[in-house]
């Protein structure tokens, strides 16, 4: 299906009704998200748990809320940290609302979730990043670094990646074994 229009905003995302398809809004343009898998799924969900599990008080996980990157851009991360005082009401966080966006890759988000999201995160201003391949499972995780990409903005820079142990002192102190969100 063609849209007829690029021109949608945030405001047009909100007022879709609440049975509506999952979807994001990229420069204007509202795009349905491909159903994920099952493997898919169960990765999201267990490093989900994971991080509610050991997130420090101050921080909350969460998965599949949008985030309002820019006027005409919205994208749903697979799995968030959030500031705590965030409302829970609230379905749409600004990037000053996320600490850490996560994408778990699969066949039809590779380029999206591999190259367009993260460019989108760090230019948003969300610190941390991390992408979850998932065959075998391999977590990469970035920090929005001080190099400035094509656009002028600051783009992330990878400071871990292991399919066995993550280990990392922010957001908060991580050791993150793969195996616990291998399905």
């Amino acid at each position: 299906m063609r849209q007829q229009r690029a021109d949608y905003t945030l405001e047009d995302l909100l007022a879709l009704p609440d049975d509506a398809p999952r979807v994001e809004l990229v420069d204007g343009v509202i795009q349905a998200t491909p159903s994920p898998t099952l493997g898919h799924q169960d990765i999201s969900s267990l490093l989900w748990l994971w991080l509610r599990t050991h997130a420090p008080a101050h921080l909350r996980a969460a998965q599949a809320v949008g985030v309002a990157l820019n006027a005409n851009t919205s994208r749903q991360p697979d799995v968030l940290l959030r500031r705590a005082h965030v409302s829970g009401s609230r379905s749409l966080l600004t990037p000053d609302d996320v600490v850490l966006a996560v994408e778990v890759v699969s066949p039809g988000t590779r380029r999206t979730d591999r190259f367009a999201k993260p460019g989108e995160y760090a230019a948003a201003g969300i610190p941390f990043y991390w992408r979850v391949e998932q065959d075998p499972v391999h977590l990469y995780a970035y920090r929005r670094g001080d190099r400035i990409g094509p656009g002028g903005e600051r783009q992330y820079e990878l400071v871990a990646d292991s399919a066995e142990l993550i280990e990392l002192t922010d957001p908060f102190d991580i050791k993150l074994p793969i195996t616990e969100i291998t399905p």
